[in-house]
């Protein structure tokens, strides 16, 4: 998923955003400085790494990143079923990085889409343009309404695609068609199914995840 940020589910079994990760202090001085960067950059990467998140009854139900799934476990909402062998560490303790965690009381998981809104379409779109068909860190896509809504087109997950600003610009308040573009696939709800499909393509990079995922 690379850049895009990951939804998380919050104490109370709800989908929220994530939190950006945490910095480390370092050493001060030219090469110090660098030194800190250097760690500042890798501490923040793994913070933000994707943790999939079970319910109670094993169940994949999400996908989140790291510090926030540090976080439900330090609050005793979940505990982690899967460990990397890295760690990461506070002023006085360290903590090893989970790669899976469960929920410890059971959450009902409503079976309708998620809330649209640009994170959720940039995560069912995979952070990819859905005309020229390149991914993009978030910052550098927009969204574009397939049908213009000069032309009467609605913010609607059917009609709301993910989209550089290059094709966007291209685009401008035309339909796809009269401006030669074609897009990559039909835009779509995103469902709990949809979630599970991104689980399984993220779950390729950790072998811990797939006794979850059912392959």
């Amino acid at each position: 998923m690379g850049a895009n940020r990951h939804m998380s589910v919050d104490s109370r079994g709800r989908y929220t955003p994530e939190v950006a990760g945490e910095v480390l202090p370092g050493s001060e001085g030219p090469a110090g400085s660098r030194s800190h960067n250097l760690n500042s950059t890798r501490r923040v990467s793994l913070m933000q790494e994707p943790v999939l998140v079970l319910n109670a009854t094993y169940e994949p139900i999400n996908v989140t990143a790291v510090r926030r799934a540090m976080v439900l476990m330090l609050k005793g909402v979940a505990q982690a079923e899967e460990m990397h062998n890295t760690e990461v560490h506070s002023a006085a303790h360290a903590h090893r990085v989970p790669s899976v965690i469960r929920l410890l009381a059971y959450r009902h998981i409503p079976q309708q889409s998620r809330a649209l809104s640009r994170k959720n379409i940039l995560l069912r779109d995979r952070n990819t343009c859905q005309f020229c068909v390149r991914v993009f860190p978030s910052s550098e896509l927009t969204l574009d309404h397939v049908v213009p809504r000069s032309r009467g087109g609605r913010s609607t997950w059917e009609n709301l695609v993910a989209c550089c600003y290059r094709c966007n610009n291209s685009k401008g308040d035309r339909t796809p068609e009269e401006a030669g573009l074609k897009l990559a696939r039909r835009p779509r709800p995103f469902t709990l199914h949809t979630s599970r499909q991104l689980m399984r393509l993220i779950g390729h990079r950790d072998e811990r995840w797939r006794k979850y995922l059912f392959y």
